[in-house]
């Protein structure tokens, strides 16, 4: 059964998983909470996590196709966002707004709740583009000044452990409402570790 996390509504949070169900469970349950709301889930994922959280929704009895075609669920896929947003090799301000801003602005039309997630940020953070994701991260802090939506943010842990960006990970915490689902582990020590 699905989980519907209440807690995240209005707010921008963050959850670093150590498996994929752990994902999919809470972001299913965050999203079947805008689809049995009459609100809009907006999903910016990976093909792979669209899949499980489209069949965990299904499972829950979401008509996916009818929520849809009536533009209740709304997704696209992350990497390309990531190449839509990006100009010349540097996050485009301009391109965000136009993309994301406008795909936000038009789900909460008729002042109806959008629920978000989006995993543009690890995409970019395991390229090694660390201080991108952190910008993006603020680029969706800033959206949320003039835009009324909830977002739900999810990197891997072990992409955000143990790599040397102490500083961009504490700016990515600050920059979220909450951390759900608990702190990662730190990375083993070295060579020989044991977890």
């Amino acid at each position: 059964m699905v989980a519907r996390p209440e807690y995240l509504d209005g707010g921008h949070v963050v959850q670093f998983y150590g498996h994929e169900e752990e994902l999919a469970d809470r972001v299913a349950g965050y999203l079947l909470g805008a689809l049995q709301d009459d609100g809009v889930a907006v999903v910016i994922a990976t093909p792979a996590h669209r899949r499980a959280f489209e069949g965990r929704l299904t499972r829950a009895g979401v008509d996916l196709a009818a929520a849809t075609r009536v533009g209740t669920y709304r997704t696209l896929d992350a990497g390309d966002a990531v190449r839509a947003l990006t100009t010349g090799g540097q996050l485009d301000r301009g391109a965000f707004d136009r993309v994301i801003g406008g795909l936000i602005a038009d789900a909460g039309q008729g002042e109806r709740p959008v629920r978000a997630y989006g995993e543009m940020v690890a995409l970019l953070w395991d390229a090694g583009l660390v201080n991108d994701a952190v910008q993006l991260e603020q680029m969706w802090s800033s959206l949320g000044l003039t835009h009324s939506f909830s977002l739900f943010c999810s990197y891997p842990a072990r992409s955000v452990t143990g790599d040397g960006h102490l500083e961009a990970f504490a700016e990515v915490c600050r920059l979220h409402g909450s951390v759900v689902g608990g702190w990662p582990a730190p990375a083993p020590a070295g060579p020989g570790a044991t977890r």
